[in-house]
């Protein structure tokens, strides 16, 4: 039977355990990177939807604009009839054209490789996404709707009249979701560590993710100009308020889609 040396077989001992800890650290921290691994989303480049993604701030500001003089007089009507159906629309034709459904984030890689056995082919692939981009676009509808309650709660604990004014603030819930959250839910749908990423401020700078953020930003600086002692009617909940959302959310999207592409907070 041969020696074993006890110092050897200590080495040996303190090696393996030092390896397995070194396995379980790295297998325990792998799920919180690949949490916040986000990559940014391209937009497609077909010479349609290059052209909308430019023509899309200006028609969303002239969809405000042509409905400013409305929202003043009669901001629930305004909201409800001309500017939430006009804006619904133009962001559902805007996803469906301009960006890549949930599950593929713009990464090009899947689509230059060549099928295995079996597998479809980029043809049938493309095929099956344009039909599972109107079936999205509406999903990501609904989950929008769903959530509008939610932010309109958010705006109430920031401020918001609770008592008056809730089918206002309620409207204006609606178009932050619809202009910030919804092209969110049509690119990553309801993926957890997408939306953790996302609500983290972790996820890297796009048209999506720069989108909410400006709307974001735009409608708390919207709120400065209501208690200020001017008295103008466009001063009224929640009008300065809705021009924000609109312009923080344009701004945020040109520039998280050019400049900003890629980086993060």
């Amino acid at each position: 039977m041969p020696l074993v040396d006890p110092i050897t077989m200590a080495s040996a001992v303190s090696k393996k355990g030092a390896a397995s800890q070194t396995v379980t650290v790295e297998s325990s921290a792998s799920p919180t990177a690949e949490t916040y691994n986000l990559l940014p989303v391209s937009v497609n480049q077909t010479p349609l939807a290059q052209t909308l993604r430019h023509a899309q701030p200006l028609l969303l500001s002239g969809v405000l604009a042509f409905g400013f003089s409305s929202l003043v007089k009669d901001p629930v009507a305004a909201m409800s009839s001309t500017t939430l159906p006009l804006t619904a629309a133009l962001q559902a034709v805007y996803a469906v054209i301009c960006l890549p459904v949930a599950g593929r984030g713009g990464n090009d890689t899947a689509k230059k490789a060549k099928p295995r056995p079996g597998e479809k082919t980029s043809k049938k692939r493309a095929k099956e996404g344009g039909n599972n981009a109107y079936v999205l676009a509406t999903l990501s509808l609904l989950i929008t709707a769903l959530v509008t309650p939610f932010i309109y709660a958010s705006m109430v604990l920031f401020g918001a009249p609770f008592l008056t004014h809730g089918s206002h603030t309620l409207l204006c819930a609606a178009h932050l979701s619809l202009l910030g959250l919804f092209p969110l839910f049509y690119v990553h749908g309801v993926d957890a560590s997408a939306w953790a990423a996302v609500g983290g401020f972790r996820a890297p700078l796009d048209e999506t993710f720069g989108g909410l953020a400006g709307a974001l930003v735009g409608a708390w600086l919207g709120a400065v100009p209501i208690p200020l002692d001017w008295d103008r009617d466009w001063q009224k909940w929640p009008v300065t308020i809705l021009v924000g959302i609109y312009g923080g959310y344009v701004l945020g999207k040109v520039i998280g889609g050019t400049a900003a592409w890629g980086k993060k907070f």
